[in-house]
């Protein structure tokens, strides 16, 4: 994580150099798991090498050159909160996560966009694969578009994560039910610009059998 960053007005975003600038990076991990066959059991608290799932991408994010990572709890919240014990994040409850993702975005990009950020990166929670360069790649190309959209791609393909100017935060009141970040960037007409990373972007553990396929044990 970097130390510092510039931190600029509202109205002098559209006009920035291309300079370092703050960079946030929300995590979601509210969500229900509901696609899980084991109950009770959170897919972001399945180990991988022995760290939950969560705490491992939380640590590539605040290894990453972004200024700071919020992350948003709502299911087993207090569960998520203890898996990334000790680790300097600020968090952001939910307490609608069961009405959908765009809950989880709507409080997620205001807080990160309060903090006076002029990047805001969207990061899922349940994806394995994604690491502290692949974070970086994204950071970079977004420092040198100026203001642009940036996506994670595979061979073309949109998927996640995704670099938002946040001026577009404001705009997730919008949101509602399972509607993600897509809408929002749609209708900014921002250039959108694609990163390829390979299949980290696409690779998410919705199942119990793709967590398992990517290397993953539930927790007991």
């Amino acid at each position: 994580m970097r130390s510092g960053g510039s931190v600029l007005t509202t109205d002098d975003r559209s006009t920035l150099p291309r300079v370092s600038r703050h960079i946030s990076i929300v995590v979601l991990a509210a969500g229900r798991s509901s696609r899980m066959l084991s109950g009770t059991r959170h897919k972001l608290l399945a180990t991988f090498d022995g760290i939950p799932l969560i705490r491992r991408l939380v640590q590539r994010a605040l290894a990453s050159k972004a200024d700071q990572v919020f992350v948003v709890t709502g299911h087993q919240g207090g569960k998520i909160k203890s898996a990334l014990d000790g680790l300097a994040v600020t968090f952001v409850d939910n307490p609608n996560f069961g009405t959908g993702i765009a809950s989880s975005l709507k409080v997620g990009l205001s807080v990160a966009a309060a903090a006076q950020t002029h990047a805001i990166m969207v990061l899922h929670g349940d994806m394995p694969s994604i690491n502290t360069r692949h974070l970086d790649l994204l950071i970079d190309e977004f420092e040198s578009n100026g203001n642009a959209v940036v996506w994670a791609t595979c061979r073309g393909t949109r998927g996640n994560p995704v670099v938002l100017p946040s001026s577009i935060a404001t705009e997730a009141s919008q949101l509602s039910g399972d509607t993600g970040a897509k809408s929002l960037i749609q209708s900014s007409g921002f250039q959108i610009v694609p990163v390829e990373i390979g299949l980290a972007a696409l690779n998410d553990v919705d199942t119990e059998e793709q967590l398992l396929a990517a290397g993953g044990r539930l927790s007991e």
